[in-house]
């Protein structure tokens, strides 16, 4: 089972890198500023946990960047080993359905929360909002997908 999650784990983190390089190339095409919400949803977290991120100003802000980029690691490799698991529990959908299933996964484990604690609002996104945040997920899943089938074959 651990080689299950570990396989898991490791397409997740593929996937997550291919969500950035698709994320990154947006921004640098549209000239866009990246997204202060994964920032802003761990300082929340970490306000309602009674626990304050340490730091004031810049450094405090760049602490809070920091760790928003690794809660989008933690997301995209812990989606890896749950669809991973689910794959070897004998959920087999086709690569297309599979795949745009964990980037489904993967983008309400991001959005939810932001929602939830109220970040943002995806019921006032714009239509480019929306794509902004569907197509570097749904490259994420196909390629976590993707991986974890390609795992079947493997020794």
């Amino acid at each position: 089972m651990i080689r299950t999650i570990v396989r898991g784990g490791a397409a997740g983190a593929a996937g997550t890198t291919v969500l950035n390089t698709v994320t990154y190339a947006d921004m640098a095409w549209r000239g866009r500023a990246s997204s202060q919400a994964p920032a802003q949803v761990v300082d929340k977290i970490a306000h309602d946990a009674g626990y304050e991120v340490p730091g004031s100003g810049e450094t405090r802000d760049n602490r809070l960047s920091g760790l928003g980029a690794l809660s989008g690691i933690l997301v995209g490799c812990g989606t890896g080993a749950a669809v991973s698991l689910l794959h070897r529990a004998g959920i087999r959908p086709p690569w297309w359905l599979g795949g745009a299933v964990t980037g489904a996964l993967a983008m309400a484990a991001a959005d939810l929360p932001m929602a939830r604690l109220e970040v943002s609002d995806p019921t006032s996104w714009s239509v480019t909002d929306w794509v902004s945040d569907v197509v570097p997920h749904l490259m994420y899943g196909l390629v976590t997908y993707g991986l974890v089938a390609a795992s079947d074959n493997s020794v």
